[in-house]
C-alpha cells in the first residue's frame, strides 16, 4: 500500500511540473534593496537574476494573474490540487528567512527548511547540476532583487494518507543526484558543449520534459549517459519532442543557428512553439545570452539519434500536384483544403516564419501524435519575443471536425509531401479531445488565487 500512495504521490507531484509551464506570468519585479548595495554584490544580484531566469522559476512560482514568485499556482491532479510555493523574500510566508545554506538545501537537494522534502515538481534533481557560485548569485537576486509579497503558501489539497511527504524522502534518496561543485568546464570548443550542457541539463531543466519518465515517475536520465535522454516524454498532453540528431523527429536535420533562433524567437523553417514551449521562449530561452545559446545548440547538436540507421524523409510533390489538379477527392484531402491550405499551403511549406511547414515537421512525423492532434484541437499560438514581436495563432478546430474528420486530415498530412508516420484513427483523437475538455472544465472551476 506505502508503494501505491508514494508512486500516486510522485504522479500529483509531477502533475504541477507538467502543467506549470502553461502559467501566464508576468515579467519578475526587480526592487532595490533596502540597505546600499556596493557595485560587486549589484554584479551577483543581477547574475542571479539571469539565471532565474534560464531556471524560469516564474513559471511555477506565479500564480496567474499574481505577483512574481509568491506562489499560488493551483494544479488539479486525480488526487487533488497541490500549489507552488511564495519564494519571494518575505519573512513570514516566503524564503526571507533562509539561510544560503538552506536556499541551497532546498534548490539543488530537494529539502526545505524545516526538513521536509519537496515534490519533485520542484525539478531539484536537475538543480543538483548548479554549481555552488550560481547558487550563491541566486540568492543574493531572490533575497535582494525580487520584491517580498505577503501572500500565504496554500497546503496542498489532498487527502490523507496520499498527502504525507515522507516518501518523497525514499524518492529523493532513490532518484536524485550527487550535487554538483564549481569544477572547470575546459577550453575552447569543448568548453562551449560544456556550457551548453551545464544549461540544458541544470537550469534550464529540458530533460524534465523532453525525457520519458520511470514508473516511480523519475526520468530514466539525467544526462547524455545513453539514448533515453532528451528522448522524447509526453507532458499535459503534448509530446515535448526529441532533442537528439535523428532526422526524422529530433534536431537531426535542424544547424545549430535554427536552434537558436527557435529558442530566441519561438519559431523558425522548421517549426513553431506551441503549448508549454511556447511559454518558457517567452519568459526563458529568448533571456539568454548568445553566447549560452549557441552553447545549448553545440550542445544539442552532439547527441547521437536515437535511431541512428533511420534515414531522412525526402521532399515529395506528389501530393502538391494532386490537390492543385483536384485529382485527390479524399476526405483527408478535402478536409486539409478546407481548412488548413490558406495557411500551410497546398505544398505543406506553410510561410517561413509564420505558419509552419508541415513538409517534413518533426513534429509530424513524430510516432506518437498526441501533439498534432491537440493542437489540431485546441489551436495555438506563437509566443511573442523580443526578437519577433508578432503573434500568429492557429484556430481551435476541435468544435468543427468530427473526429473522424479530424482522424483523416492528420493521417492525411502524415503520409504527404514525404511525410512517413503511422495513421491517426478516430479513437486517438477521440482520447485527446476527452482530455481536453477534462482540462478545460479543471481550470473553470478551479479556487482563484489569493491575491
Amino acid at each position: 500500500m506505502i508503494k501505491h500512495y508514494f508512486i500516486a504521490a510522485m504522479a500529483a507531484a509531477l502533475s504541477l511540473g507538467t502543467a506549470s509551464a502553461w502559467a501566464q506570468t508576468a515579467a519578475p519585479t526587480s526592487v532595490s534593496a533596502s540597505t546600499p548595495i556596493g557595485a560587486e554584490q549589484g554584479q551577483l544580484i543581477k547574475r542571479g537574476e539571469y539565471l532565474a531566469r534560464a531556471g524560469d522559476c516564474v513559471a511555477c512560482h506565479t500564480a496567474t494573474g499574481g505577483k512574481p514568485f509568491a506562489g499560488g499556482l493551483g494544479i488539479a491532479t486525480p488526487i487533488g490540487t497541490v500549489y507552488s510555493s511564495n519564494i519571494t523574500p518575505d519573512k513570514t510566508n516566503g524564503i526571507g528567512n533562509y539561510s544560503e545554506q538552506e536556499f541551497d538545501q532546498a534548490l539543488r537537494h530537494g529539502i526545505r527548511k524545516d526538513g521536509a522534502s519537496l515534490y519533485p515538481a520542484m525539478p531539484y534533481t536537475s538543480y543538483a547540476k548548479v554549481r555552488p557560485a550560481d547558487v550563491k548569485a541566486l540568492y543574493a537576486y531572490f533575497m535582494n532583487g525580487v520584491k517580498a509579497d505577503p501572500a500565504p503558501n496554500r497546503p496542498v489539497d489532498i487527502t490523507w494518507p496520499l498527502s504525507m511527504r515522507w516518501p518523497l524522502s525514499i524518492w529523493r534518496k532513490v532518484f536524485a543526484p550527487a550535487v554538483a561543485g564549481d569544477e572547470i568546464v575546459g577550453a575552447g570548443a569543448d568548453a562551449q558543449i560544456a556550457q551548453g550542457r551545464y544549461l540544458v541539463e541544470g537550469l534550464a531543466h529540458c530533460g524534465a520534459c523532453h525525457t520519458p519518465r520511470g514508473m516511480a515517475m523519475q526520468e530514466k536520465a539525467l544526462s547524455d549517459d545513453g539514448a533515453k535522454f532528451l528522448s522524447g516524454g509526453v507532458i499535459d498532453g503534448y509530446l515535448a519532442s526529441n532533442l537528439r540528431g535523428d532526422h526524422r523527429d529530433g534536431l537531426g536535420k535542424w544547424s545549430e543557428q535554427e536552434i537558436v533562433d527557435f529558442l530566441k524567437s519561438g519559431r523558425n523553417g522548421h517549426s513553431a512553439a506551441f503549448g508549454g514551449m511556447a511559454e518558457v521562449v517567452s519568459n526563458s530561452t529568448q533571456h539568454f545570452t548568445d553566447a549560452d545559446l549557441q552553447a545549448i545548440a553545440k550542445y544539442l547538436k552532439s547527441l547521437a539519434a536515437v535511431n541512428a540507421g533511420v534515414a531522412p524523409l525526402v521532399y515529395d510533390d506528389k501530393v502538391h500536384k494532386a490537390l492543385r489538379a483536384g485529382t485527390d477527392q479524399s476526405n483527408g484531402a478535402m478536409t486539409f483544403l478546407n481548412n488548413c491550405a490558406a495557411c500551410h499551403r497546398s505544398s505543406g511549406h506553410g510561410y517561413d516564419q509564420t505558419f509552419p511547414s508541415l513538409a517534413l515537421s518533426t513534429t509530424v512525423n513524430a510516432e506518437n501524435p498526441a501533439s498534432l492532434i491537440r493542437i489540431a484541437l485546441e489551436g495555438g499560438e506563437m509566443p511573442w519575443t523580443k526578437t519577433a514581436p508578432t503573434q500568429f495563432a492557429m484556430p481551435a478546430f476541435g468544435g468543427r471536425l468530427s473526429d473522424q474528420d479530424m482522424a483523416d486530415v492528420l493521417t492525411f498530412v502524415r503520409s504527404s509531401w514525404g511525410n512517413n508516420a503511422p495513421a491517426v484513427t478516430p479513437d486517438m483523437v477521440a482520447k485527446v479531445r476527452k482530455e481536453v475538455s477534462k482540462k478545460t472544465a479543471a481550470a473553470g472551476s478551479a479556487p482563484a488565487a489569493k491575491p
